[in-house]
């Protein structure tokens, strides 16, 4: 289980700030993404923009695998704009 955290337009579109999910130990950052657009389909339409933070560190979403620890913090980082 790990700690899913939502900012800015990530938190809108999901409903909440924080949640705890099921995931498998060992999944990629894009099989992560899918794990979390299945429970809140809305996210969807950020895939392209969002980046993760895992464990306070930067994930692009694709191939990389991740060995995710119980409890671990994943954050879902959208786009943040302003001038």
């Amino acid at each position: 289980q790990v700690s899913v955290l939502y900012f800015a337009r990530s938190a809108e579109l999901a409903g909440l700030r924080c949640e705890t999910l099921s995931v498998p130990r060992e999944i990629t950052s894009l099989q992560l993404w899918e794990e979390i657009v299945k429970v809140h389909p809305r996210l969807a339409v950020i895939r392209d923009q969002v980046v993760f933070a895992v464990r306070q560190e930067y994930v692009l979403l694709g191939d990389q695998l991740l060995l995710l620890q119980p409890g671990d913090e994943v954050a879902i980082i959208p786009p943040i704009s302003g001038g």
